[in-house]
């Protein structure tokens, strides 16, 4: 695929994704399986690690769930409550461990043990305890703020409201998963069904609407249950081992599984796994995969966090469901970037309990590769992330020669969709794209939605329908529009009033300073994702130090080569910043923007290391750690990490074998230590 078409595909997955989270988390009331949702997710993790320069900013990869709903109060998580990456193979569990032993340099016959227990599909929830006494509960929410449910969750008969035992430190926040069993699911469907009401879909959707009354009341009647598998804030250690910890746990009066154990090796893992899944509809509760942790808490500690899960947790996923319908038409999706997607639209079906009528085909090399036409009966799975996708075409399709193509101009502005081909390789990117820039209403929507998507601006009552209706009437162009709307005039919309206008105008005005990666991200560049634009705030810290390097990085210059000695940050990340502050529009959009807000510096993480805001390089073949773990640790003590030695370089930390830029570090001047220097230097 070109670029444009992963562009399309990526945004088509993204917006997939966050709707159904906001069913999901929200609504308590899931348009897709598990398993749908599971393999939308593995498809845009696949393409953004393939395509990182096209990461979206608002990308779900980057985080977790969705916004609180608003109907209770919000709690802050003082340690984030974050989800897991996916397994869906016995080789991804291989890899897995695998990774963890690259990461820490270990070599494989290092004795290292995991965890292993059962994936409860539930309501992730924290307890707060403070010297002893439950003061607070939340939901997950979006894994930085949750929704205050404390009054809900005492009702939960086996949540300890005081600790039992002794040991327990003064602040301890207990995690874990809400759910309802099948037993009690079928007695509250019974009387559901008695009283002429609908029965629950599931207990998943069940324990979350539960939980989620705004009347404790209500959540008293319902048998929620909880499970205790892990914690946030602790003033004080509880072990030194994952396992050892929920026994703790169990001491202090929760409810742990008992199907948790701790194995030496993969094969352990995945028999346990095996043996998880045979039993499965025995166990009395929904489950959906097995999760596994690194059992050994310093480990944990070293391997850290991506941006949204830990490095030393994975969940090994059961299999997706399937089923076969009818492919009844092909839509093209015009995506943010420009990109084409093709989404397959089908004859509703159930699968695992959700109707499906959509399901993607990639682009249309996929489409050519599966064969499938219009009129088809197919195979379609729900797994992954977001969206099912279609896995062939039940039936022979041996005969079948001639190819689909997207269509060569976009559908909404009717400019010409190419696709590029890489000027160094010759090859034929597998996306198509239109070039008709902001100037096609299709791509401009897109971009005003990305701007104020949660990981963007995150402005309360602008989501995509309100974009959509605005644009329409020609009152938001441009995202700098967004902040001279007419409030009296949004107040006489059906649908509004007085009381809505007024809280999108608090909204707004609460965006009206934003921090800078926040606000590099809003503006929807290409293959600046997420983490680029984290990764660049970190750097420059200021916008005005940002803007003045684009104004000078040409080729060259020493401008140039700084952002190109960003640690992650690489080429078509380079290009597409010039690119994009090169255009005259581009650049006058956001003067007009910054008229209406300000962009707050970027922090320094907090740290007392000797090494914060310092610019640190590491070469040579590191033997006491792993190039990863010395970039992320250099890191979580506030140093920028650099790819390049320059004159800017304060550190340059060589490892055996050290060639070129040692030698440049020493002309320079550069302060140069070995590894064991290194580790002093940090503690």
């Amino acid at each position: 695929m070109s670029d444009a078409d992963i562009k399309k595909r990526l945004k088509y997955l993204i917006q997939e994704i966050r709707s159904a989270d906001a069913l999901y988390y929200q609504d308590d009331n899931p348009a897709l399986s598990d398993a749908e949702y599971d393999a939308l997710r593995t498809e845009l993790r696949e393409l953004e690690a393939a395509h990182p320069h096209l990461m979206s900013k608002d990308s779900p990869t980057q985080s977790v769930g969705a916004k609180p709903s608003g109907k209770f109060g919000k709690i802050a998580h003082t340690v984030a409550m974050l989800s897991l990456d996916n397994a869906f193979t016995d080789d991804d569990v291989v890899e897995f461990v695998a990774r963890v032993r690259r990461f820490l340099n270990l070599p494989d016959d290092a004795p290292m043990a995991f965890t292993a227990e059962p994936k409860i599909d539930g309501l992730s929830a924290a307890l707060r305890y403070v010297n002893g006494q439950l003061v607070s509960g939340a939901t997950r929410g979006d894994g930085k703020v949750g929704e205050d449910v404390t009054a809900n969750l005492r009702t939960v008969d086996n949540i300890p409201k005081t600790l039992t035992g002794s040991g327990w430190p003064d602040v301890l926040e207990v995690r874990g998963e809400v759910y309802i069993d099948h037993a009690d699911f079928d007695t509250m469907n019974e009387a559901q069904l008695a009283a002429g009401k609908d029965a629950y879909k599931n207990p998943r959707n069940a324990a979350a609407g539960s939980l989620r009354q705004i009347d404790p009341n209500v959540t008293a009647s319902r048998p929620l249950k909880f499970f205790a598998y892990t914690w946030g804030e602790v003033s004080a250690d509880i072990s030194d081992t994952q396992m050892g910890a929920v026994e703790r746990f169990s001491d202090w009066g929760f409810a742990t599984n008992a199907e948790m154990k701790c194995h030496a090796t993969p094969a352990q893992m995945i028999a346990h796994y095996h043996e998880i899944e045979a039993k499965r509809a025995a166990l009395g509760y929904d489950i959906d995969g097995v999760v596994y942790k690194v059992n050994d808490l310093e480990l944990q500690a070293r391997l850290g966090f991506v941006s949204r899960a830990p490095r030393w947790a994975i969940a090994h996923k059961f299999p997706a469901e399937k089923a076969i319908t009818t492919l009844e038409a092909i839509d093209v999706q015009v995506g943010r970037t420009g990109a084409l997607t093709p989404v397959a639209r089908l004859t509703p079906i159930t699968v695992g309990g959700v109707v499906v009528s959509n399901a993607t085909l990639h682009n249309e090399d996929e489409i050519n590769r599966l064969k499938v036409r219009v009129g088809d009966s197919v195979e379609i799975q729900r797994a992954g992330d977001v969206i099912p996708q279609v896995l062939r075409v039940v039936g022979d399709t041996s005969g079948r020669t001639s190819d689909y193509h997207l269509p060569h101009e976009c559908p909404v502005c009717g400019a010409e969709a190419v696709r590029d081909v890489d000027e160094k390789t010759g090859r034929v990117d597998v996306v198509r794209r239109y070039t008709n820039g902001l100037s096609c209403p299709a791509q401009a929507i897109e971009s005003l939605k990305h701007f104020v998507s949660r990981r963007a601006l995150d402005i309360d009552g602008l989501g995509a329908k309100q974009i959509e209706l605005f644009y329409e009437k020609a009152w938001i162009k441009e995202p700098a529009d967004i902040f001279t709307l007419n409030f009296d005039a949004i107040a006489q919309l059906e649908g509004f009033g007085e009381t809505s206008a007024t809280n999108l105008r608090e909204a707004i005005n609460a965006r009206r300073e934003i921090d800078f990666d926040r606000f590099l991200y809003a503006l929807g560049i290409r293959h600046i994702g997420q983490g680029n634009a984290s990764l660049i705030a970190k750097h420059y810290l200021t916008w005005h130090k940002f803007e003045a390097a684009m104004e000078s990085a040409k080729i060259g210059t020493d401008a140039y080569a700084e952002l190109m000695s960003i640690d992650g940050v690489g080429p078509g990340q380079v290009d597409a910043l010039l690119g994009f502050f090169g255009s005259e529009n581009n650049r006058a959009i956001v003067v007009r923007l910054l008229m209406q807000i300000t962009v707050k510096d970027a922090e320094v993480p907090a740290s007392n290391s000797p090494i914060t805001g310092k610019t640190v390089v590491f070469t040579g073949k590191l033997e006491r750690f792993s190039r990863d773990e010395a970039k992320a640790r250099a890191q979580s003590l506030g140093a920028k990490v650099s790819g390049s030695v320059s004159a800017k370089t304060d550190i340059l930390v060589a490892g055996p074998g050290a060639g070129s830029k040692l030698k440049k570090a020493t002309e320079l001047g550069v302060k140069t230590l070995t590894e064991d220097e290194w580790l002093q230097l940090i503690g």
